[in-house]
């Protein structure tokens, strides 16, 4: 039997805080990121934390972390920042060979800790521990099959759907890599996965590659130690631990690293990639990379390319920290019109269960953004971002410029207006509180308050990659989903969405 650390998820749901103040966020929020790391003789809880702390931006409601050596297992997970739920002591616990980590925001499943990953399942081999991020679509049929099989469903969440599969393939007779790819194959949307067991790790991604992976080794100081591998969903957590990017992890592939080293297998169908480009324009983080160059390039040229798309008159250019910086940038480079800092991230205030007061929520962007009033009192700026959803923080915002003396605010948004909602790891609005789906450029130009708006086409948002334009999932902009989409799915988020409004 592992040895479990106290995870306290024994919490009652009925008496759970209420819901992070970010889910009011303008911004799409992203479902989690995940870790992985075989490393014998290393610290490798350690090296989970400062991996999951580097992927903090892709989730801050829970964190936690597997070890495994053998047939022990030691999780710990917690709600919370990483930071907050880990320390030196709990980590010193956390003993192992192998460790997988994961930070999560949810997009299916309610927000207490009982829903955090990774999600552990006992099987006759021994024990899994699995990081999920993405979204199934398939989830009813898949929750239904593993309740007729008399499974208690310990969470509200995909994630724990899919390592019951898995155990129910090992247990049905198959080794870890069969029992894998068994429960691969019986789910359907995005999902990229890192599961833990006693013989080593596993790595995949759906078919279609919608979510992120990528495959890095440790650099050792002793030719003796065998290569120690670590899996990640961006670059820069292996930056952080001192690991060198090997490649991603191909849609469709699974990746199994033991003692023996690292063997591929293509589980999947060779179909048309389809990787979020919203990873590109907004969720990854800027010094992470992607085909050979860091996302900050990219998003450099998105704004090089809005300039001559939709140009302005202004005599300053600004992006709201810090997504929108890196395309106000390449902005002023093509319009020759001076990049400046119009205002002041708070970066300290994170996720609070703590609600401001009425007069509070009134001024409630100062929380996150204050404006500099010196450097914009008398000037037409043009304000730069990477997208707007529901419209509600860009009206505050452009208010709040008004206030602190701009003249004219001109919005420009290095994405093409969000129209339609996701169903693979994204958490946005069903398509009704979707700004753009609703009203046209003009109303949203006059909800907002600004002198003028222009967005990004989809054609430039895609062909300023340094990839084919069609391996690209644009369904957030266009309504073309990649994987179909079951109707029950869509009334389901609808239903959610009336009730949380």
């Amino acid at each position: 039997m592992p040895n479990h650390l106290p995870s306290n998820d024994c919490a009652s749901p009925s008496v759970q805080p209420p819901l992070p103040d970010d889910r009011g966020s303008d911004k799409p929020q992203e479902a989690c990121g995940v870790f992985g790391v075989y490393a014998p003789e290393e610290d490798v809880a350690n090296l989970a934390y400062f991996g999951l702390f580097a992927l903090q931006h892709r989730g801050q409601e829970s964190a936690g972390i597997a070890t495994l050596q053998g047939d022990r297992l030691q999780i710990y997970k917690h709600m919370g920042l990483v930071s907050q739920v880990f320390n030196e002591g709990i980590l010193a616990d956390l003993q192992g060979d192998i460790a997988v980590g994961h930070t999560r925001y949810s997009t299916t499943g309610s927000s207490h800790v009982g829903n955090a990953q990774p999600v552990i399942v006992e099987t006759r081999l021994g024990s899994l521990a699995l990081a999920h991020n993405g979204n199934l679509v398939n989830v009813t049929e898949l929750r239904e099959a593993l309740l007729d099989k008399n499974h208690n469903l310990l969470t509200t969440t995909d994630s724990e759907l899919i390592a019951l599969a898995m155990g129910d393939a090992v247990d049905s007779g198959g080794d870890w890599v069969q029992g894998a790819i068994s429960a691969f194959k019986r789910c359907q949307g995005a999902f990229s996965l890192v599961i833990g067991t006693p013989q080593g790790i596993l790595g995949t991604r759906d078919p279609q590659g919608i979510r992120p992976l990528v495959i890095g080794v440790l650099n050792g100081d002793s030719d003796s130690l065998p290569t120690r591998y670590v899996l990640a969903s961006e670059t820069c957590a292996l930056d952080i631990i001192g690991a060198t990017y090997v490649r991603s992890v191909k849609p469709g592939e699974l990746v199994w690293i033991t003692d023996s080293g690292i063997t591929s297998l293509q589980w999947a169908d060779q179909v048309l990639p389809k990787l979020c480009v919203f990873e590109m324009i907004y969720f990854s983080r800027p010094d992470s990379c992607y085909e050979g160059e860091s996302l900050y390039s990219y998003r450099q040229r998105l704004g090089q390319v809005l300039a001559k798309d939709s140009p302005a008159e202004a005599d300053l250019v600004m992006g709201v920290p810090d997504s929108g910086i890196p395309a106000a940038i390449g902005f002023s480079k093509v319009s020759g019109i001076p990049y400046g800092e119009g205002l002041i991230k708070n970066r300290y205030v994170g996720r609070t269960f703590i609600q401001p007061n009425q007069h509070m929520r009134e001024v409630g962007i100062r929380m996150k953004l204050n404006p500099l009033r010196d450097v914009l009192i008398g000037k037409r700026v043009v304000v730069i971002d990477d997208s707007i959803v529901r419209g509600t923080t860009s009206r505050k915002l452009v208010q709040a410029l008004r206030d602190a003396g701009a003249t004219e605010v001109h919005m420009r948004i290095s994405s093409p207006p969000v129209t339609h909602p996701c169903f693979y790891g994204i958490d946005t609005d069903n398509q009704d509180q979707l700004v753009a789906a609703t009203r046209s450029i003009e109303a949203i130009r006059q909800h907002i308050g600004v002198d003028s708006l222009g967005y990004l086409s989809v054609e430039s948002m895609v062909n300023t990659t340094l990839n084919e334009p069609e391996h690209f999932c644009t369904a957030c902009f266009t309504g073309d989903y990649p994987v179909p989409v079951p109707d029950s799915m869509k009334r389901s988020k609808l239903m959610l969405e009336t009730l949380a409004h």
